[in-house]
């Protein structure tokens, strides 16, 4: 019981971080190639840093960030891999949604910038959760 309320604002945070990110696929207003192409990165990014701070709690926040970061650049470059049985799984929405469909260089700002709110953003729930129960 103590680690989730140590943990509810990383917790709440991942609950409203993931409709946040999917949002962007369905956007239909101004700037909309923007939002559904680049803009889930950097949510894409906030989120597993969120999700790795759960499961790996020792980790540094610094750590967490570059970790998720260079994985994220690394799933990037892997769709310029075509195997039959990753194309397969591409074709489903967890797939792209997890792997992506589509190398593009300009994605790798958004993760740099996802990455750096993400920093500052752990920080931040680091302090208000060493403060639970003090």
């Amino acid at each position: 019981m103590v680690w989730f309320l140590r943990k509810k604002w990383t917790l709440l945070s991942l609950l409203l971080l993931v409709p946040a990110g999917l949002a962007t696929k369905q956007y239909h207003g101004p700037i909309r190639f923007w939002v559904n192409n680049s803009l889930g990165g950097v949510f894409y990014v906030i989120f597993w840093s969120l999700l790795l701070s759960l499961v790996a709690p020792r980790l540094r926040v610094l750590q967490n960030v570059v970790v998720v970061f260079t994985a994220t650049c690394a799933i990037e470059l892997l769709q310029l891999w075509h195997p039959p049985v990753l194309e397969i799984f591409r074709h489903t929405i967890p797939g792209a949604l997890l792997f992506g469909t589509t190398f593009t260089w300009s994605d790798v700002p958004h993760y740099a910038t996802g990455a750096l709110l993400a920093l500052v953003f752990l920080h931040a729930l680091s302090r208000l959760e060493r403060n639970v129960g003090s």
